[in-house]
């Protein structure tokens, strides 16, 4: 007899509502391509965001949830309106994404008696950014593992975004060693939706894309420029990505300093980075702390562009050194001016290596593919019987 691989009720919960949009929306329309019904949940949704999920047949429903912080009254109040959530869905299926998410949902889901339940693990949050964290951060290491672990019991199967994800998964026993781990290539990117060109290259304009943060490596990437421009080279060095009231934030003074050395020029920040991909030879994220697979750097490859990383986890599995970019060590701005001078000096090969990780994101990437394994491993798309997807 034929499996049934459609008809189910699926719970997606996300840490935060555009997520949904700007990195899930191709798996929620497969989920209903499959003929699956398909309730998003997030902590708050923007009106645009309904509207487009909507248009799909995907519900939506907010639910309370600090993104930041243990306080433990209002993490017992997240989880008891999950619960709810979940006897009055009644899902056949969760799927949360992101460190809260998956804790909270599958302890909410475990006392709802939902019977599957995933954990797709983007990054284990705060608490696992250092390797010998001290203090605070390794109380919260420690909390978080006692979380991950209640929570992972009768998990089905967990993803994962990089070999590292996987180890600390395995190493901290945040999952049941009977619960399968899998890596997937990240959320995938839909590479159709990225002009693949060639890039200007007189002069060669680097690019980095991110919120304006040290730990995403903005310092190193203005030192790396400084260190060219002393040399008198001839480059551009762009910067485009939002201001970030943080405590790892770049301040406005600092910005302002650069800008007037005349060290990089400031962007702003953008809703569509494609323009601004379009316009730059190579894309550089000098990344300081762990990422999953980091979702600009799978867009410059869509695009056609080279990339510098960080030796990172999750930078450093998103491109192959020597062919579509180069892999730098973190926080070191010398070897990132090095790696920067040989695109200055040999501007040939950000149209080479542009092409290759093209090439690479095509065949790795595409959010298409990543989605096929991610509901084949779910039993929620016969394997043998993709759908037609919606448009």
């Amino acid at each position: 007899m034929k499996q049934d691989y459609s008809g189910r009720k699926i719970a997606v919960i996300a840490s935060l509502g555009t997520s949904l949009v700007n990195f899930r929306l191709e798996l929620l329309k497969r989920m209903v391509a499959n003929g699956h019904e398909v309730l998003a949940l997030a902590p708050e949704f923007e009106p645009e965001t309904i509207e487009t999920l909507a248009a799909y047949g995907i519900q939506t429903k907010r639910f309370a949830m600090d993104r930041a912080g243990l306080n433990p009254v209002r993490d017992l109040q997240t989880i008891h309106e999950l619960r709810s959530i979940f006897k009055a869905f009644k899902p056949d299926v969760i799927v949360p994404y992101t460190a809260k998410p998956i804790v909270y949902a599958n302890l909410a889901a475990r006392m709802a008696g939902v019977p599957r339940r995933f954990g797709l693990f983007t990054g284990l949050g705060y608490a696992f950014l250092n390797e010998q964290p001290r203090g605070k951060q390794w109380l919260v290491r420690q909390i978080a593992i006692y979380l991950y672990r209640l929570s992972s019991k009768g998990m089905i199967r967990a993803f994962t975004y990089n070999p590292k994800e996987t180890e600390d998964l395995r190493d901290f026993r945040l999952v049941p060693p009977s619960t399968p781990v899998q890596e997937v290539p990240g959320s995938g990117v839909d590479v159709a939706l990225y002009k693949d060109t060639v890039p200007s290259v007189a002069p060669i304009k680097f690019l980095m894309i991110a919120r304006l943060l040290k730990s995403k490596g903005v310092r190193v990437f203005v030192a790396a420029a400084a260190r060219l421009k002393a040399k008198g080279l001839e480059f551009e060095a762009n910067l485009l990505g939002p201001m970030d009231p943080n405590p790892d934030g770049i301040t406005q003074e600092q910005l302002d300093g650069w800008i007037r050395e005349g060290t990089i020029n400031y962007l702003g920040a953008t809703k569509d980075v494609k323009p601004y991909l379009a316009d730059c030879s190579v894309m550089v994220l000098p990344s300081m702390y762990r990422e999953g697979i980091p979702r600009s750097i799978l867009e410059a490859m869509s695009s056609g562009r080279a990339v510098i990383t960080s030796d990172m986890p999750g930078c450093a599995h998103s491109i192959t050194d020597q062919e579509d970019g180069f892999i730098v060590p973190t926080g070191d701005d010398a070897a990132l001016a090095d790696a920067m001078e040989k695109f200055i000096s040999a501007p040939d090969l950000a149209i080479q290596m542009g092409a290759s990780g093209r090439a690479h994101a095509e065949r790795t990437f595409d959010v298409h593919k990543v989605n096929r394994i991610l509901l084949t491993e779910m039993g929620l798309e016969d394997p043998d019987n993709p759908p037609t997807l919606l448009g």
